[in-house]
């Protein structure tokens, strides 16, 4: 362990203001999207590192001028890592401190930076994390979700044939899976997770975490295609999709809220025989009790 870094973990302990020192990596965690939701420890060392890895400059910037922080930047992303993974070991040998940043939320966790971490670490020198937001975390805590463990899968493969086959490898998994999506393939990515994993499984998406539409929308899997088709601005943004558990216990008459929310969607836009005919395809539900359902709410709608 270098002496400096040492002086830091003191600090740290004792709540003071820090300064980076020389030869560490600060894997710094900054904003999904609100801007204040930088840590007071994060805007330290951001403004004493000599460099700043930043995925994206432009996006960087922004942080950096809010808070009037002029440190010097340097591009790493996915398509020059492994180079510029070489420069900075090369910094951090000539003692200067370094702070690797992504565009929003936790570096190295589907974004870049595990490359640069791990030639850090080989060269023998230290990686400090600097925690904060986190997209996985955020949408977990909001989701009501208490399976006792969970998987985060990253992105799923982007090919419908990799796709499925991806999401029949993790069918039996115990506990909830964890996904981020990208709006251009949400709708495809909700179709697959209802073909494989069946209807019933509870789901949360998450999207927009701490931006203006932030959205947090608690369904069945076989009511996701739906709830998205009905407003084109819902496949908007970046999202995290969690699938409950498999067996998770449900509370009785949640089937029933769930078809009645299913119903009222669908009848918003649609007629009452089509309305029905695709909640039966989604749901699995009889067609009869969801017919007389649907009458109800059409009624109800009219009053």
């Amino acid at each position: 362990m270098r002496s400096g870094h040492r002086k830091e973990i003191v600090a740290v302990t004792t709540g003071e203001k820090i300064s980076a020192v020389g030869n560490v990596l600060y894997v710094v965690a900054t904003p999904l999207g609100n801007l204040r939701d930088i840590t007071l420890r994060a805007l330290d060392v951001l403004a004493s590192v000599d460099v700043i890895a930043a995925e994206d400059t432009r996006v960087t910037s922004k942080l950096l001028a809010r808070h009037r922080i002029a440190t010097r930047m340097l591009s790493l992303h996915a398509h020059n890592e492994r180079r510029r993974a070489a420069e900075i070991v090369s910094l951090l040998g000539s003692g200067k401190s370094v702070a690797l940043v992504s565009d929003a939320g936790t570096p190295a966790v589907s974004d870049p930076g595990a490359v640069l971490v791990r030639a850090v670490a080989q060269a023998g020198y230290v990686v400090v994390p600097v925690p904060g937001p986190s997209a996985v975390i955020a949408a977990l805590s909001a989701s009501g979700i208490a399976a006792p463990q969970w998987l985060f899968c990253g992105f799923l493969p982007a090919t419908a044939t990799a796709r499925r086959a991806a999401l029949t490898r993790l069918s039996d998994y115990p506990g909830a899976l964890v996904f981020y999506e990208a709006p251009h393939r949400i709708a495809a990515t909700l179709d697959a997770l209802v073909a494989v994993l069946g209807p019933e499984r509870g789901l949360v998406v998450a999207r927009e975490l701490t931006k203006r539409f932030e959205t947090i929308h608690r369904c069945r899997l076989g009511e996701a295609p739906a709830w998205l088709a009905v407003d084109t601005d819902r496949a908007r943004g970046e999202f995290v999709l969690i699938v409950d558990a498999p067996g998770a216990t449900i509370r009785a008459g949640d089937d029933a809220d769930a078809h009645d929310r299913m119903l009222s969607t669908l009848l918003a836009e649609l007629p009452v025989a089509q309305a029905v005919r695709l909640a039966v395809k989604l749901t699995g539900a009889p067609r009869n009790r969801l017919y007389e359902r649907a009458l109800k709410l059409s009624k109800d709608d009219r009053h």
